[in-house]
């Protein structure tokens, strides 16, 4: 008889989720010891997805994200794993901190702000970030009564009825803007931040909450919990380079966008633009809406699901001064901007001053963000407005009047993924969906998670369970 081919999967996106996942079904393999040819096919001519770092002349330039969460443990577990633990790097922890934009002018976030609402009220109270009138109404949360309903609420809703609408404009919205670029009028509060909903409940109170979890934590936490925050000291396409070393040779195809997937003879078939791959088992690890054009034919209604997540699109654009050219004290690790402020930009780093090694140590490294669900217009400007837009914006702002010695534009279309109410409403019928085709699975950021730790997290459960549905093992 002739020898039985191994079993094979195909991995459809090569972004951190497609790359990881390739990984851990290759790990499993191994540690089962059978054998699994894996198969990551890419669009693009790179891996990656918008984790690409720029290295060159002493500066770490990142396109797409730049940090790694440590109290999401899933990438720090996989950096060890890759035996990269080394590589990670801290933020500075002088100076620390970071601003918002009030009234045209920086104002740090006081000590204990999570968010949305304090958890030392001394600091709050001496901010000049919102009026007084401002600060007595979300202090109004401590006597407000607990919600009674149960249905998923809007980010918005929340704060505006325990906190107020000046700290939903002044504090909420630009901090959450700088995680999900989204509209807290429509984010799912269940589906981003659900220990405030667990506060209410428990405490009957955010701030309650907030001062009970400092109290037991036994710390006065300043702001963002920046000490949470590390990278990878050549940035963060070295963890998606350590992965593609891990893989076999002809693990990865390049170039090769998949088309349509069906079930041919047992087998998934993708159809890509240079021809069919086959394998026993799928996951799809592309943005929604491209799994969504994948599934229509094979699965109409579950691809109706995926395409109702919407998206939201972000440009980045670094940028290189002259440490002189920078009055500044840049005492932070830079700032978010409200959007009743009106302004070009979401938010600017201070790479240089966030990560040591960044930049050389005479020059400064800015990174500028716009567009996002509030002001998706500012996405569409050309590279000339865009750059202009910028450095008017962080002349106003930060003094300075040099032009840039180097510059670095990077979009990112339809890249973020927005947790709209009733989102975990719409993951649990995608969910139920995909069970009902043994071999297929989906990871990614559109479902239960935006971040580079939620990715690895969805590639590992999703790898987990095709593994145990090809291999019948305790994982499926």
């Amino acid at each position: 008889m002739p020898p039985t081919e191994p079993k094979s999967a195909l991995v459809i996106g090569g972004g951190i989720t497609g790359l990881t996942t390739a990984y851990r079904l290759q790990t499993l393999a191994a540690e089962a010891g059978v054998a699994l040819k894996v198969t990551v096919l890419e669009a693009a001519d790179r891996v990656g997805g918008v984790i690409e770092t720029i290295v060159a002349d002493g500066f770490v330039m990142e396109r797409g994200p730049d940090s790694i969460i440590t109290e999401k443990p899933w990438a720090a577990e996989l950096c060890s794993e890759l035996a990269m633990a080394a590589d990670l790097v801290p933020t500075r922890r002088e100076p620390s901190g970071s601003f918002i934009v009030s009234r045209g002018r920086l104002c740090r976030v006081p000590d204990g702000l999570h968010l949305m609402a304090p958890s030392r009220l001394g600091p709050f109270a001496a901010s000049s970030l919102i009026s007084w009138p401002g600060k007595l109404r979300a202090l109004g949360d401590l006597l407000i009564p607990r919600r009674t309903g149960e249905g998923d609420e809007s980010l918005g809703s929340f704060v505006r009825r325990r906190l107020g609408t000046e700290a939903l404009e002044r504090l909420a919205q630009p901090m959450v803007g700088g995680i999900y670029t989204a509209d807290p009028d429509k984010l799912s509060l269940a589906a981003t931040m659900p220990r405030f909903i667990d506060m209410e409940k428990k405490y009957g109170s955010v701030i309650r909450g907030l001062m009970t979890a400092r109290r037991k934590a036994g710390t006065s936490a300043r702001g963002p919990r920046y000490d949470l925050f590390v990278a990878p000291r050549k940035g963060t396409e070295a963890i998606t380079r350590r992965l593609v070393e891990t893989l076999p040779p002809d693990s990865i195809e390049t170039g090769v966008r998949a088309e349509n997937i069906r079930i041919a003879r047992g087998r998934w078939e993708v159809e890509t633009s240079v021809g069919s791959r086959f394998g026993d088992g799928l996951c799809i690890c592309s943005p929604a809406h491209a799994t969504a054009t994948l599934l229509a034919q094979y699965a109409p209604g579950l691809a109706a699901e995926l395409d109702a997540i919407e998206y939201a699109s972000a440009t980045t654009v670094n940028l290189v001064y002259p440490r002189e050219a920078v009055p500044n004290a840049l005492a932070g690790f830079g700032f978010v901007v409200p959007a009743i402020e009106k302004r070009d930009i979401l938010a600017c780093t201070y790479s240089s001053v966030k990560y040591e090694g960044r930049a050389p140590a005479d020059k400064v490294l800015l990174r500028a963000f716009l567009g996002g669900a509030m002001s998706p217009e500012k996405f569409d400007l050309d590279d000339r407005d865009t750059l202009a837009s910028v450095k008017r914006e962080l002349g106003d702002l930060l003094g300075i009047t040099r032009e840039p010695e180097q510059t670095l534009i990077s979009r990112h279309p339809r890249a973020m993924p927005q947790y709209h109410v009733g989102h975990l409403a719409r993951v649990g019928r995608i969910e139920a969906a995909i069970a009902a085709h043994p071999g297929l699975e989906l990871a990614g950021n559109a479902y239960r998670g935006t971040g580079m730790p939620d990715c690895i997290r969805s590639a590992n459960q999703a790898a987990e369970r095709l593994f145990g549905q090809l291999f019948g093992t305790k994982e499926s």
